[in-house]
């Protein structure tokens, strides 16, 4: 978690705060370099609506760009074409059961325009401790005991943030992601699913595009004032073996 960070930089716990520069004042989506990775300074800027974002010869870079891509509950929705392959679906979907396997198939499955990954290793290290501390969650997609789909975010209150998905065979993630969303949106009370950048993947999903000055006010509303990480259940998708109820 800390191969790259500042040795000088103290290290927060999910309970400590750090004041990072206003995002309105940065030339682009930097907005600070440096520190570390550690719990308290990850959700510290998350909840300023900042994100780590580097390749693997950089420092740490802290990025909040602008527009910011999201999905709100009265925008989503699934596609004719999805909807009718999850109602058939071979997929079994389960939360939290290989959250390392996750990160991992994200940071290593070949992406078309991309050269390698930013999900460096300090990177996969830090959210699996976030994981460990019931911040970071994951929801898999299985065919029989092979892992083919699946992403992970972190979540805070009503408020998911998504970091990556990776899919093996058609549909997978869709299936997975949707299923999220939906419960997310329903059962959970969730408000907010950021996707930080567009993508074709999620516009599928009512994704939109807002400013980033009313993503940072939808967060000052929707947060919670503390830190207090989660453990999913098990059963949050509902129907865990095959198919998916729409």
């Amino acid at each position: 978690m800390l191969g790259r960070a500042d040795p000088s930089f103290p290290i927060l716990d999910v309970g400590d705060w750090f004041q990072f520069p206003d995002p309105e004042e940065a030339d682009g989506s930097l907005v600070a370099v440096g520190g570390n990775l550690s719990p308290g300074m990850l959700l510290s800027a998350y909840r300023q609506g900042i994100f780590p974002w580097f390749n693997d010869d950089d420092p740490i870079l802290w990025q909040s760009p602008d527009p910011r891509f999201v999905i709100l509950p009265e925008r989503f929705r699934v596609g004719d074409r999805l909807a009718r392959s999850m109602r058939r679906s071979p997929f079994r979907l389960t939360v939290d059961l290989a959250f390392a396997r996750v990160i991992g198939f994200c940071s290593s499955i070949a992406r078309a325009g991309q050269d390698g990954t930013w999900i460096t290793d300090d990177m996969a290290a830090a959210y699996n401790d976030l994981h460990e501390r019931g911040f970071a969650h994951s929801v898999e997609a299985w065919l029989g005991d092979e892992l083919v789909g699946g992403f992970y975010g972190v979540s805070i209150g009503p408020v998911f943030f998504g970091e990556s998905m990776f899919s093996r065979v058609p549909d997978a993630s869709k299936t997975a992601f949707a299923s999220f969303a939906r419960a997310f949106f329903g059962e959970m009370g969730g408000r907010l699913i950021d996707s930080q950048v567009y993508t074709d993947h999620v516009a599928r999903f009512g994704g939109a595009n807002v400013s980033r000055s009313a993503y940072r006010r939808m967060l000052a509303e929707l947060l919670p004032p503390a830190n207090e990480g989660a453990r999913w259940p098990a059963d949050l998708l509902g129907r865990q073996s095959g198919g998916v109820n729409l």
